[in-house]
């Protein structure tokens, strides 16, 4: 009925035909759906919000923010698929819209971390990002963001990709403003929060990791020959490109908007690679990159892009691994970062007049393209010849960002479930490993499900089943102040001196102030009715802020300087650690946590039931241990 009355609707206003008034009020609310005349209002009664108008829900997250568009040709590359630099824009608004909900202020991309994007988007499908504040400090926030795409026609969802962007409130003369902080709700929120303080302290060393790593790497070894193939001058790959900023390119604060400056340079990245491949390359991932400075309305940015080298896949498949120096599972679960493949450095730079001289750092970023055939088959890329000088300094921080890349994929965007208990360590890979390991604890800290198994002697004893495994909570209130517990239970040194299970540690490396690697003896006899032995990496961290605990964490590492012997069998395990919590100044709650798998520690997979007398006991030595050690420990700090 309201097709047919569309329809005379339509002939009697082309006729010039007056309307009743009724019938075009019918008509209209037909178009929106009413198939009655609006009814009147009761008194009090609220007015019902369409679905999609309706306001969220109380649980949500007030600064999540979602965003969906669809894809149109204007928004592909030659082949169809999104262009990723579209791509990095919807991300940049949705994320910095995130920002501003929280703070109330304007705000600004400070920095992104790693991008690795999984598939690509098609004309037609729906792409869907959501973000939400993870974490505010005091002027910066971290936003995770959440890619996905949709298919309308199959209804098959997609990840893409998943970022962590850092926004910084600025007042209305460009000075900082000071966040409120912010509370999460639910388990995976508080996942998030906590966690973010461990990427935050990442994100600051990521310069210093890159110098250690080339001061290690034998230079010897760095400029690669390729037998049968020519190596291409990267100076044939450099491009430079122009953008005058326009209103348009600036967002609500009149500075240049983020993901447009990101679209520019993966536009030049794009170039430049192409140049070296003479294919059209795929980007794969997007290095943590920092913004340095705006620029506004009326400024010229020059975009600079080359090629700062190429990776071939020389791995031969040997066992299931095709790097015989790496384990099977790190191959299995970053095959792409496998792939032959190139880094394309790319900058931004802004200067206000024509005839200006002095140009302002924007923007430095690496992007890592890969070329595949019709059937999505990697191609083999030429090699790279680097110009003498700044070329073969780029040319080594390449390969020393290469490796990086892939010890953080492989150590950090891993499910727990996948990665293996003890991994190699070196100094290439510390720094993720110690992020792995605090945030591994942190993660299994804030579950929600855990379960009171049993309370004795004012010992709590909590159980979570979840996967393969099996973790334990052991708490109780301490009358010492949390610093000093932090200080004393962060020395496995003096395990033992409370920890029956543990017959001796010892020091093998003092990585930093806040990670060291112990070899570790335990009294507990294996099947092989040997002792076992653990090399163990121990990462301490003090609060990053009011309410966060002092956090103790344990995970397996190895080392070459010690093997596996045979007076001994080896153990594992996979997350342990003490999570302190200050109640008073001087009481503390403390908490032992550890996530066991079947053949981790007899002592632990025993008496699963219930609160053994032994958990009991050793728990109990650990209070007696703290309050008889607190008072020395005053006077040493006194001392110092």
């Amino acid at each position: 009925a309201t097709l047919l009355l569309s329809r005379c609707l339509l002939k009697m206003v082309k006729g010039n035909i007056v309307v009743p008034e009724d019938i075009l009020s019918f008509c209209c609310n037909g178009l929106q759906g009413s198939t009655s005349p609006p009814r009147a209002q009761e008194p009090g009664e609220q007015e019902e919000v369409p679905g999609a108008m309706a306001s969220p829900s109380p649980t949500r997250n007030p600064t999540e923010v979602q965003m969906s568009q669809l894809v149109l040709p204007c928004h592909t590359n030659h082949r169809g698929e999104l262009s990723t630099g579209q791509l990095l824009k919807w991300i940049d608004t949705a994320a910095c819209l995130s920002a501003e909900r929280h703070a109330g202020c304007p705000c600004v991309t400070a920095s992104m971390d790693d991008i690795y994007f999984e598939h690509t988007i098609s004309v037609g499908q729906v792409v869907n990002i959501k973000a939400k504040v993870n974490r505010a400090f005091n002027s910066s926030m971290e936003v995770g963001i959440q890619v996905s795409y949709e298919d309308l026609c199959s209804g098959k969802h997609c990840s893409i990709c998943k970022a962590y962007a850092t926004f910084v409130a600025q007042g209305p003369s460009g000075s900082k403003v000071k966040l409120k902080p912010l509370t999460p709700q639910t388990e995976e929120e508080k996942i998030e929060y906590s966690i973010a303080a461990e990427r935050r302290r990442m994100r600051l060393v990521h310069k210093d990791t890159l110098k250690d790593l080339l001061t290690r790497s034998p230079r010897e070894t760095e400029l690669e020959t390729r037998d049968g193939s020519a190596a291409v001058p990267a100076e044939k790959t450099r491009v430079e490109s122009v953008e005058l900023v326009l209103p348009p390119h600036a967002n609500h604060q009149g500075n240049t908007f983020g993901g447009q400056i990101m679209a520019w340079m993966e536009n030049v990245a794009t170039i430049a690679a192409s140049r070296l491949c003479h294919a059209h390359p795929t980007l794969q991932a997007i290095e943590m990159f920092h913004f340095r400075g705006p620029s506004q309305v009326g400024d010229r940015l020059v975009l600079k892009a080359i090629v700062n080298n190429a990776f071939k896949n020389r791995w031969v498949p040997a066992v299931g691994c095709p790097h015989p120096t790496l384990p099977v599972a790190l191959c299995t679960l970053t095959p792409s970062s496998l792939l032959p493949s190139m880094e394309v450095g790319v900058c931004a730079e802004a200067y206000g007049q024509e005839m200006s001289i002095s140009r302002r750092h924007i923007n430095s970023a690496f992007m890592t393209f890969v070329v595949l055939d019709q059937g999505g088959r990697p191609c083999n890329l030429p090699m790279v010849a680097p110009e003498p000088g700044d070329g073969e300094r780029r040319y080594r921080e390449a390969s020393a960002r290469k490796k990086i890349r892939l010890d953080r994929k492989y150590v950090i965007s891993c499910k727990q479930t996948e990665v293996p208990l003890s991994v190699p360590w070196d100094q290439s890979n510390k720094v993720y490993l110690s992020y792995n390991n605090v945030s591994a604890l942190k993660t299994l800290v804030a579950k929600a499900n855990w379960v009171l198994a049993r309370e004795k002697e004012k010992v709590r004893m909590y159980t979570l089943e979840e996967d393969k495994f099996l973790s334990f909570r052991i708490e109780m209130s301490v009358r010492i102040a949390a610093g000093q517990a932090f200080s004393l239970l962060s020395d496995l040194r003096r395990r033992h001196e409370w920890d029956s299970h543990y017959a001796s540690a010892e020091l093998v490396q003092q990585v930093d102030n806040d990670d060291m690697i112990y070899h570790v003896v335990s009294q507990t006899l294996s099947h092989e009715n040997k002792p076992q032995d653990f090399v163990i990496l121990a990462s301490r961290r003090k609060p990053c802020s009011k309410g966060d605990p002092y956090v103790v964490a344990f995970r397996s590492v190895t080392l070459p300087t010690h093997p596996a012997s045979a007076g001994f069998t080896r153990g594992e395990t996979v997350c342990s650690g003490f999570c302190i919590w200050p109640e008073s100044e001087e009481m503390s709650k403390v908490a032992y946590y550890n996530q066991a798998t079947p053949g981790y520690l007899n002592y632990v997979t025993t008496n699963v039931a219930g609160l053994s007398s032994n958990f009991c006991a050793t728990f109990k030595a650990c209070e007696k241990f703290l309050l008889k050690n607190k008072e020395d420990l005053i006077v040493r700090l006194q001392n110092l």
